[in-house]
C-alpha cells in the first residue's frame, strides 16, 4: 500500500527569513493524521534567506539528520563541532541527554534549501554525538546510496534507531529497486524531479508512506533527487 503526501497538503509557515513546509506536525502546525510515520517524526523542507538562520537552541532525545539541497549550512554546537554542510553531505547529530546548536546560512546573496529530518531514538538519555560525511561522488553514480544506518555500514553515518536512509540522484529513465523485508515500512521523499514509485507518480516535494510491499521500484521520469527511509 502506498499513501501519497502531496507537497501542497503539507503544513506551511513563512516567517520571512524562513519558508518552511512540514510533512508532519511541527511547531504551530498540528495535524493528528500526520504526527509521524514509524520513527520518522519530523521532515521539514526549509528555505533560509541569505545571512539568516536558527540561533542557538536546544534538543534532547532526537536523532537529527540534515540534508542540503542548495547552498550551505554553517553549524556550531555545544560539543565543539563547527563547519559547513553542503549538498552531497549528510550531517547526523544525536541530541541524547541534551545539546545546543545553531544553524545559519553564511551566504550574503544565496538562499539555503535543505531537508531537516528528526528520528525518534531507540534509547533515551544517550551521550550526544555528531557525525558528518560527504557522499557526493557516489551519489553522482546514479544509484541508491546508504547514507545513514544503525550500524554505520558501507560508510554511512550512524543513527540510534533501526532505520536505513538511502539517497539517490537519478537521470531521466533510470530504474532502481530496493527489497523491503516483511514487517518493514518505507517513506520516500522526492526532493527534486518526477519519480514513479511502484507505478505511483510523485513530483518535487511529494512524499509517500509504503507498507505491505515486498519491493520498492523506482523510475526517474526526469532528473531527480530523493531520500528513501527503510523503517522498522
Amino acid at each position: 500500500m502506498i499513501t501519497v503526501r502531496k507537497a501542497a497538503e503539507r503544513g506551511h509557515a513563512n516567517h520571512g527569513w524562513l519558508d518552511a513546509y512540514h510533512t508532519f506536525s511541527f511547531a504551530e502546525y498540528m495535524n493528528p493524521r500526520f504526527m509521524n510515520f514509524r520513527s520518522l517524526r519530523v521532515l521539514n523542507e526549509d528555505r533560509v534567506e541569505a545571512g539568516a538562520g536558527f540561533p542557538t537552541h536546544s534538543h534532547r532525545d532526537m536523532e537529527i539528520i540534515t540534508y542540503v539541497l542548495a547552498g550551505a549550512v554553517e553549524h556550531k554546537d555545544s560539543m565543539g563541532n563547527k563547519g559547513l554542510i553542503r549538498p552531497g553531505e549528510v550531517q547526523r547529530m544525536s541530541a541524547g541527554s541534551g545539546v545546543t546548536h545553531s544553524e545559519f546560512n553564511p551566504s550574503k546573496k544565496d538562499a539555503l534549501h535543505l531537508l531537516q529530518i528528526w528520528l525518534l531514538p531507540e534509547k533515551k538519555g544517550q551521550k550526544p554525538s555528531y557525525e558528518q560525511k560527504s557522499f557526493s561522488e557516489i551519489l553522482d553514480a546514479g544509484r541508491l546510496v546508504l547514507v545513514a544506518s544503525q550500524d554505520g555500514r558501507d560508510g554511512s553515518v550512524t543513527v540510534g534507531q533501526d532505520v536505513n536512509v538511502w539517497a539517490a540522484r537519478l537521470k531521466p529513465g533510470a530504474q532502481l529497486s530496493l527489497p523491503l523485508k516483511h514487517g518493514r515500512h518505507a517513506w520516500i521523499q522526492v526532493a527534486k524531479g518526477l519519480v514513479s514509485v511502484n507505478g505511483q507518480n510523485l513530483s518535487t516535494s511529494d512524499g509517500a508512506a509504503i507498507s505491505g510491499e515486498s519491493e520498492i521500484k523506482l523510475q526517474a521520469n526526469s532528473t531527480a533527487e530523493l531520500l528513501l527511509f527503510d523503517l522498522s
